[in-house]
């Protein structure tokens, strides 16, 4: 049987001591030693097959290299789940495993999550909603480092990450004006939610930017759903003197706002260009034409709680942020300048 190659075998064949080859291989304190020396011992750990010992590790510096991620609904739904993947493949690269629990809004459930999490002795947690909205960490995850993920929290204790809501219904408003159209209209949620009120102001910025403003009728509100956005679309495509262009809140309410075109006889983006929020590639990407649309950063969000996680459990004085992330455009091929 072979013999196991251990950190002392590793430091012999480099040349360096044992302290070093445990600061090089290391994710947290690679930076203390040379990054040409930081090189070299890894080489020569790859040769000689050696693994550091991750569980030993954690317990030396009493930490289990596993964080948490608590979710409401992010497991079952199509987009959101990008989120998981962006926090899964932050804590794989700093050599943490990442444990996904869901409540299915189940508080209850909830909370017995949370225990068996800690029971599990997490070094920490990342408490994300599947959209953005106002929360209170709840009182089970006190003194258990935390990082709020697609929710906004007024308690200091917390750094949180959430969409630029704003931002994305600026660029949007900004996108239709510079494509020359100048009667433009927002269909919005109904919901008092940060994203209905975010994206709407950001709207209006966006419009009085190139000297437009909203205009009265301009605005039309309903369920998020293709069935909302198609009720919303008739009634603002129906007017005398209807808008050449349409900000929709989600890609869904856009898909309503093609079948209420199509109705009327309008074509995309001929008579009416369209934009949405969400880059729901099931939606986004099967329209005809392509929806272009803003897409909400599930991904960098899911990434950056993790990283700030890290940080936070490397230096407890890491001072506690509350990060918003750009929601780019996915252009695609509906938007075009009005023919009148």
């Amino acid at each position: 049987m072979a013999t196991k190659v251990n950190i002392r075998d590793v430091a012999k064949a480099a040349g360096v001591s044992v302290t070093t080859v445990s600061h090089a291989l290391s994710d947290t304190h690679s930076s203390r030693v040379n990054a040409r020396t930081v090189e070299h011992i890894k080489a020569v750990a790859e040769e000689l097959g050696y693994a550091p010992n991750r569980l030993a590790s954690g317990l030396r510096n009493q930490r289990s290299r596993i964080l948490g991620l608590v979710s409401d609904e992010i497991t079952t739904t199509p987009f959101a789940g990008a989120m998981i993947q962006g926090a899964q493949d932050a804590a794989s690269e700093h050599g943490h495993l990442l444990m996904v629990v869901n409540s299915g809004l189940d508080n209850e459930l909830e909370r017995q999550e949370i225990r068996a999490l800690q029971q599990h002795q997490v070094d920490g947690v990342i408490y994300a909603r599947m959209f953005h909205q106002p929360i209170s960490v709840p009182g089970e995850l006190d003194g258990l480092p935390t990082v709020v993920l697609d929710a906004a929290t007024d308690d200091p204790r917390f750094s949180s990450v959430v969409p630029d809501e704003f931002g994305a219904g600026e660029s949007a408003a900004k996108l239709l004006a510079a494509a020359g159209h100048r009667r433009i209209a927002m269909i919005n949620n109904e919901d008092d939610i940060p994203a209905a009120h975010g994206r709407l102001a950001g709207f209006r910025a966006g419009l009085e930017h190139h000297g437009l403003d909203l205009a009265d009728g301009r605005l039309a509100t309903g369920h998020p759903s293709a069935g909302g956005g198609r009720d919303a679309a008739f009634r603002l495509l129906s007017q005398a003197d209807r808008p050449t262009a349409l900000f929709c809140f989600n890609d869904q309410m856009a898909m309503g706002a093609y079948q209420a075109a199509g109705h009327l006889g309008l074509t995309i983006p001929d008579d009416l260009s369209v934009v949405g929020v969400d880059n729901l590639e099931l939606i986004s990407g099967s329209l005809w034409p392509g929806l272009s649309t803003m897409a909400l950063p599930h991904y960098e969000m899911g990434r950056w709680a993790v990283l700030q996680l890290l940080a936070e459990l490397e230096d407890p004085q890491t001072p506690r942020v509350r990060e918003t992330i750009d929601c780019p455009l996915v252009a695609r091929d509906s938007v075009a300048p009005p023919r009148d």
